[in-house]
């Protein structure tokens, strides 16, 4: 073992803290390795000896008071309808507390805060009645508060101190402020009409009766711009998507009309299939005043899927964020945290938001230090379900799943587009202050149905009767602005007719729109790389590392700083690495991927890799992270030993598929310098996050030109562990791709949109990870992944295998076959059942008859490579193909034309198929089924030769 220095980026032992409520409710797991960052640390003023005496004496009022804010949320007046059956709230009634005199003094000193934070005035006498009306006006009004739940005293008292010390003044809008509103909500209102008018039969998915989510967004992106925020990730559904797009996002409304009308939304020169309308996006950067630069806001494309895209917007974000840390580190700037420059924001429908799984595993995410993104600002636009809330959710509130990790919640009636900036504004001050998530519940409704073309009344009669029988809200809040003087009727007629006109003219121009130009897909960070369907594009680079880089990886891979006690049956992994690495020989799996991450990072990329227990390994194979036995300080040992400007972030997760996959996915939309790798705990369980896979990881590149390197790492292999233990569903995979099913120059050139393998060598998988990124465009890549190949001995690798000069094999020949001639048979194969093989091979002494042929990549199928080693078994009697998976499983249904193709080509028999039957199941729960089964596919292979 070496002794090196600990470096800027680690920490080895714990840092002394003032301990917290949640340090002491949980146990603290000291993982302060890269990608951590110190939490900010708040605190109020405590209320002072004169205060603290206040409460006693006055303790009927102090409960009367903290039942308003409790309890004033139920009573508020924060439904534009009016439907809610608001309960008689007892608890409101000071009469309940015994305060039964509207005249009768009482000292508010530390009980109702009317100053600054910090600031005691002293005795501060108030009647009972005044109180009642101050807290009223604050609690029980048109925005309703929900914070009393939180367990931190500190953000109670935030709350009090900012809603009670508000002064009317303090409230209002300004009148360039109004007359913004007003801009937009007439612009919305307007957009709508002319949409309705043009296109009759769109299922545009409009905000009528929900407009007011766009000053929210407005206020929302003003502040954040004038806190200094650059950019801003936005994930959102459909409803009033297009509105957001042509109303604040500068999205050209001509661009929009030419989609509408049948054109694509991308350059004609990509063969993409492109998406529907409301799935849109855009990415402009915007100016507000006060700001003292324009910021970002990046609307990620979004599937049909609802909340599916928030993960993705988490992980984009984080992506970002710390690509911005990394720099100002590189400046010298330390002091940048999570959500200083970058902020995630999103948008979610009340009933995805309460009944979607993923929402809850998002909100898992948000504090946890490799997932945080230093708060997100969730807007809900409350427009009321076609199911009614009584079958849609079985808590009060929509809102309430957040509660889980103690959001605070704000409720606004969505008829005042004022209240609505305001509520906005004090959810970005607590975001930014406490770098927390926090809810807006923006309680509005629906004009028309689902879709324009619905009818709700079928459903909801009286609700629609109501609705049809009132005047919008753009229409009120103009109303309201000509009678307060603050716009003419001619002004605001202007403000319609002047983007009406607009509107017009690019309608238009619509016929003559040219989408842009395909550089613009590749910009930014992504400069420089290529389409992978263009002739530049590289799809097989030279993989190889030069062996004393190798070594020098190796050493610190294992490299544990002076005083720093690992566990004692480390020691023995320790050795076994150091011991393979100098040796050159057996290096096993954990090995190879160490190698991989560690000359990744030499040459300045950084690895990310997640998922549940993943610094250890499912399998305790990895233990990239080091644990001190003594203080359970954390080091990361390539990060430790390796001076370079790339990175390994270890990102043990929460237990959940479809948030983590979709957060490591964002992470590489934002990253092409990163490989991002998400692995599931066995490969079983990736359907968890199955919405992801179909929707983003298989697809995006087809729809929204978004390239993505993620690395799906999936354990595979039946072994006697069961249904649920034994199989990554390989055959899902492979549905999933567009791989060809014929062999020719179309196949040679394919943009295929996955690449799906199964190495059986740690070589064949350190090559694999370095093809990420050593690709001069993204792929993701799907692994079936090793568990008992791990630390099989005949599947080691040497260095010579990983050196310069080497690369991927798609398809690995039989090294036993000195005469392939003589072969009878030749049975092709993937996964671990090799190693089976050639062992009962060596038992049966048959190595001149039957030969084992490795097909490594399934997609894309791997034809010449194919055809070139088959072509050498001219005396082969038979090609077979055998898996362990169930004959409706596995590669057998995907690899069988595609080899039939081959065959073809050498004018061959068609491939015959060898394994299990078909099944319900992956593997059986019965050991020895399981062994009688395995035995006979082993068997299989050797059926009929002497």
């Amino acid at each position: 073992m070496s002794n090196v220095r600990v470096s800027s980026y680690l920490l080895t032992a714990p840092r002394t803290r003032r301990p917290t409520l949640s340090t002491k409710l949980r146990r603290n797991y000291y993982d302060y390795s890269y990608g951590y960052r110190e939490p900010r640390t708040f605190s109020l003023p405590d209320y002072t000896p004169a205060q603290l005496h206040n409460r006693t004496v006055n303790a009927p009022l102090l409960r009367y008071v903290d039942s308003l804010r409790t309890h004033g949320h139920r009573a508020a007046r924060v439904d534009p309808l009016d439907l809610l059956q608001r309960e008689e709230v007892a608890a409101l009634d000071p009469a309940r507390y015994g305060l039964v005199d509207p005249t009768q003094t009482y000292d508010i000193n530390g009980i109702v805060w009317t100053h600054p934070v910090g600031e005691d005035s002293g005795p501060e006498l108030w009647p009972l009645e005044r109180i009642a009306r101050h807290l009223r006006e604050v609690y029980v009004d048109r925005i309703a508060y929900e914070y009393m739940h939180s367990p931190s005293k500190t953000e109670r008292l935030w709350f009090s101190h900012l809603l009670e010390s508000e002064h009317d003044e303090d409230r209002r809008v300004d009148t360039e402020g109004r007359k913004r509103i007003h801009e937009v909500l007439a612009r919305s209102e307007v957009f709508d009409q002319f949409l309705q008018l043009k296109f009759p039969n769109l299922k545009r998915y409009g905000l009528e009766g929900g407009e007011s989510m766009l000053p929210a967004l407005d206020g929302l992106f003003r502040s954040a711009a004038q806190a200094g925020v650059e950019h801003i990730i936005v994930g959102m559904p459909h409803r009033g998507r297009l509105n957001l797009l042509t109303g604040l996002l500068e999205f050209p409304p001509a661009a929009l009309f030419h989609k509408i009308k049948g054109g694509s939304e991308v350059p004609e020169e990509y063969s993409v299939s492109g998406d529907v309308i409301s799935h849109l996006t855009a990415s402009p950067s915007l100016k507000y005043s006060g700001a003292q630069k324009p910021v970002k806001v990046s609307l990620l494309p979004n599937p049909s899927h609802l909340e599916a895209v928030n993960p993705v917007a988490l992980g984009k974000t984080r992506a970002k964020q710390f690509a911005l840390l990394k720099m100002l580190e590189r400046t010298g700037e330390t002091g940048c945290r999570p959500g200083d420059r970058v902020m995630c924001v999103q948008l979610h429908g009340d009933a995805s938001f309460t009944g979607q799984g993923i929402v809850m595993e998002g909100l898992g995410l948000s504090n946890l230090p490799h997932y945080t993104v230093g708060g997100s600002v969730h807007l809900v636009v409350n427009i009321g379900y076609t199911t009614p809330a009584s079958s849609a959710r079985s808590s009060l509130y929509c809102s309430d799943v957040a509660k889980m990790i103690n959001a605070p919640v704000l409720h606004v009636n969505g008829d005042y587009p004022e209240d609505v900036q305001r509520a906005i504004d004090i959810a970005f001050k607590y975001r930014n202050y406490f770098r927390k998530d926090i809810i807006v519940d923006l309680i509005v409704y629906r004009r028309w149905g689902h879709n324009e073309l619905d009818e709700p009344a079928f459903t909801q009669p009286l609700m629609y009767e109501k609705i049809r029988s009132r005047r919008s809200v753009p229409a009120l809040y103009e109303e309201r602005l000509i009678d307060e003087n603050v716009l003419s009727k001619d002004m605001a007629d202007s403000v319609r007719a002047q983007h009406k006109e607009f509107l017009a003219s690019e309608l238009a121009a619509a016929g003559s729109h040219k989408p842009g130009s395909t550089s613009a897909v590749l910009q930014g960070q992504w400069k420089g790389l290529a389409w992978p369907a263009n002739k530049d594009a590289v799809w097989d680079p030279e993989t190889g590392v030069a062996g004393d880089t190798l070594k020098r990886v190796g050493r610190a891979s294992v490299s544990v700083p002076e005083g720093f006690e690992i566990h004692p049956r480390l020691q023995r992994h320790v050795k076994h690495r150091l011991q393979a690495v100098e040796s050159g020989q057996g290096l096993d799996w954990a090995t190879a991927e160490a190698l991989a991450f560690g000359s990744l990072m030499l040459e300045g990329y950084d690895v990310r890799i997640s998922g549940q227990d993943v610094g250890r390994g499912t399998f305790s194979q990895r233990h990239a992270m080091l644990v001190d036995q003594r203080t359970e300080g954390v080091v990361v040992p390539l990060n430790l030993a390796l001076e370079c400007d790339g990175r390994l972030e270890l990102a043990n997760s929460s237990l959940s598929e479809m948030a983590v996959l979709g957060f490591e996915y964002g992470v590489s939309w934002e990253k092409p310098d990163i490989l991002p790798i998400w692995e599931a705990q066995f490969g079983d369980f990736f359907n968890g996050a199955q919405v992801i896979i179909d929707t983003f990881v298989s697809s995006a590149e087809t729809k929204w030109l978004k390239q993505s390197g993620i690395v799906l790492l999936l354990p595979h292999g039946l072994d006697g562990a069961g249904p649920e233990h034994s199989s990554s569903r390989i055959e899902r995979m492979l549905q999933l791709t567009n791989d060809r099913y014929t062999f020719g120059s179309e196949s040679a050139r394919a943009n295929v949109n996955l690449n799906i393998a199964f190495p059986t060598t740690p070589a064949q998988y350190f090559h694999l990870l370095r093809r990420q990124v050593k690709r001069n465009f993204r792929k993701p890549l799907v692994i079936a992944g090793p568990k008992g190949l791990l630390r099989l001995a005949a599947a080691a690798s040497s260095l010579e295998d990983l050196a310069s000069g080497s690369r991927f094999r798609p398809v690995i020949e039989d090294p036993a076959i000195a005469d392939p001639a003589a072969v009878s048979r030749v049975v092709c194969l993937s996964g671990k059942l090799y190693y089976d093989l050639v062992k009962e091979r060596q038992k049966r002494q048959l190595e001149s008859k039957v030969a084992f042929v490795r097909v490594e990549e399934l997609s894309p199928f791997p034809f010449q490579p194919m055809a070139d080693v088959l072509s050498t078994y001219k005396g082969a009697k038979e090609i077979v193909w055998l898996q362990e998976e169930p004959r409706n499983q596995g590669a057998w249904t995907h690899v069988q034309p595609r080899l039939n193709a081959v065959l073809e080509r050498l004018g061959r028999n068609e491939v015959t198929y060898m394994g299990r039957k078909e099944d319900a199941v992956p593997a059986p729960g019965i050991a020895s089924v399981y062994g009688l089964q395995q035995r006979m596919v082993v068997d299989s292979a050797f059926d009929g030769l002497q």
